[in-house]
């Protein structure tokens, strides 16, 4: 991204920045589609290559590698795409983090788990949803605590870091250029859940994922435009991800 451009200080003066994103709405949910397809054709290309050479087996260290090869090459992709547009990363609310950011992080975790509760228990009410469905990480029991560290840094840290500038800086701008902040959050998250549906894995759609990552995505969008930078809804997204790791692989196993 161009570094070049002077961080954007103030939430007021982002909210200008969104109003010339250089790049439209529709190119927008394309390139987020086609980033995505492509960063995980390439990984999976690149490991089907490494993994008979090297004959690793599916441990957690091939998991981590695969996982940060594939979210380091979203992001590089994404770099690409935005210099070659004259975006700037303070354009998608990559800023200098500011003290208002905590409050905001602390609000937005408590906004997120009163909502997801509330919604999902209706949801389940309502159309019966298998609560007992579990998400397919690709990650088994860690066997020790360096395995326990790279499972950690793969779901906890990377995910939200790059799905956060991604989903709520570059594909959320974009949209905003076209249309109101309601419905570029909304529309936004509808792609975000979606995501979660584990579609194609040959398992049934996981509707309580789609539904907690779409509510979820609401309030990371309504942190976004409130500081106008990432910081809050990272914080909010990896402490989400940072409780479900300890449930799974901490708790359950214990």
């Amino acid at each position: 991204m161009d570094m070049a451009h002077t961080d954007t200080a103030t939430p007021e003066a982002s909210k200008k920045a969104d109003a010339s994103f250089p790049v439209s709405p529709l190119m927008g949910v394309l390139v987020v589609v086609g980033i995505y397809l492509a960063a995980g054709q390439l990984g999976k290309l690149i490991f089907d290559i490494v993994t008979p050479v090297t004959h690793l087996g599916n441990s957690s260290y091939v998991q981590f590698a695969y996982t940060l090869t594939v979210e380091a090459l979203t992001l590089g992709l994404l770099v690409l795409f935005m210099r070659s547009n004259k975006a700037s990363h303070a354009s998608i609310g990559l800023i200098k983090p500011r003290m208002y950011n905590i409050l905001a992080f602390l609000a937005g975790t408590a906004s997120y788990y009163v909502l997801t509760s509330v919604v999902i228990l209706l949801a389940i009410a309502l159309f019966h949803l298998d609560k007992g469905q579990h998400q397919q990480l690709g990650f088994d029991k860690p066997d020790s605590i360096l395995a326990y560290v790279v499972t950690f840094v793969s779901l906890v840290i990377l995910p939200p870091l790059v799905e956060e500038i991604v989903m709520r800086g570059f594909l959320f701008s974009s949209l905003k250029r076209g249309m109101s902040v309601v419905k570029a959050a909304l529309l936004t998250s509808l792609f975000f859940g979606i995501a979660h549906l584990q579609l194609g894995s040959g398992a049934p759609p996981l509707w309580t994922a789609a539904i907690d990552t779409f509510v979820l995505s609401l309030v990371l969008c309504a942190l976004r435009q409130k500081t106008g930078n990432l910081w809050a809804g990272i914080g909010v997204h990896m402490l989400k991800n940072c409780f479900a790791f300890f449930a799974l692989f901490v708790v359950s196993h214990s």
